[in-house]
């Protein structure tokens, strides 16, 4: 999209801030998986998932439906489970739930909004799969929505359960949130099982966005907005093994130094990043588009309030990414004399 209605420059700003943010997604689900599985080593555990999935991604193996859909379900199964072990405690503070008015106040409320809203990213995933989809221009249209509504009351009552209990603090204090939620709630019995419902969510992403990143990258690279090298893809397994290599390491390197929270706020300010630049595209929509124009500069607007109440160092981090990347387009360009 911004490309097609701003031009080549805001094309690949998009792309690289789409790769940047699910790089960092990627570093902060590995680490989300080892603080579940692997509590002690939580870095090893990251390393090793990172490393054993690159490996199954270059096997030329990804999920199937009936695998995403058993996950899914465990994945939502876990946290309601978590909302209503915490919500109908005796440890619940209602007093925790008044953000407006109390911890931090408004901007914290859009702090957290920025921290959750990498979380959120993933309906566009539906839109990908419409050569795959019965009947897409009715089944899509249908299924964002449903998506995002599912995924806003699961998070709603697990988060507003784990608030009740731990309050802000001790979730920002804590590692493992949600098993450290039950356990302050009352109900320790049911920590292994959360642990293993978030590990198990943890692995489906990561397998689904090293392909994903991975593809990306070998995408940019054939239309050399990044080096060809990395467009080559494997004779037999037909993946871009080069591209799926550079995206593992890159990822294994940086689990084992990048804190969890910083790489959640990083990556929230890349995927604000690009959704702003589809935003001033849709701005270049004519009527005969037939699309409406009302909601983009909202969506702009919104974009901005909320990357710019996540934490400063990290806006920083993210910003100075995309930056990185424009520079050496500009210089890649200067040198081979294209415009």
């Amino acid at each position: 999209y911004g490309r097609a209605r701003i031009g080549a420059t805001a094309g690949f700003a998009a792309g690289w801030a789409f790769t940047a943010g699910k790089i960092s997604s990627l570093v902060a689900m590995a680490l989300t998986f080892g603080a579940y599985a692997v509590p002690g080593q939580p870095r090893l555990g990251a390393l090793a998932a990172v490393i054993a999935l690159t490996a199954v991604n270059l096997a030329g193996i990804t999920r199937t439906a009936t695998a995403a859909k058993v996950g899914a379900v465990l994945v939502a199964v876990v946290l309601l489970a978590i909302a209503g072990a915490t919500i109908g405690s005796s440890a619940t503070d209602s007093g925790n739930l008044t953000p407006v008015t109390g911890y931090s106040g408004m901007q914290g409320v859009l702090g957290g909004a920025g921290i959750m809203f990498f979380a959120f990213a993933g309906y566009a995933r539906i839109a990908t799969l419409g050569e795959e989809v019965r009947d897409p221009k009715v089944t899509i249209p249908r299924a964002v929505p449903i998506a995002l509504a599912t995924a806003f009351v699961l998070y709603a009552l697990a988060i507003g359960g784990s608030l009740l209990v731990l309050g802000p603090q001790g979730l920002a204090d804590s590692s493992a949130p949600l098993a450290d939620a039950v356990d302050a709630a009352g109900a320790g019995w049911l920590a292994p099982f959360v642990r293993a419902g978030a590990a198990v969510g943890a692995l489906g992403v990561l397998l689904s966005l090293l392909a994903g990143v991975a593809r990306t990258i070998f995408a940019m690279a054939d239309d050399r907005e990044l080096p060809h090298l990395l467009s080559a893809v494997h004779g037999g397994r037909r993946v871009p093994h080069i591209a799926q290599l550079a995206v593992g390491t890159i990822v294994a390197v940086l689990v084992l130094f990048v804190p969890t929270l910083a790489a959640i706020a990083t990556s929230s300010v890349c995927i604000l990043t690009y959704y702003s630049i589809a935003h001033l595209a849709a701005l270049r929509l004519k009527p005969e588009d037939g699309r409406p124009l009302l909601l983009a500069p909202f969506g702009l607007f919104g974009c901005a309030a909320i990357g710019l109440s996540l934490p400063g160092e990290d806006v920083l981090a993210g910003l100075g990414l995309i930056a990185l990347g424009l520079l050496g387009r500009a210089l890649a360009l200067s040198f081979s004399g294209r415009r």
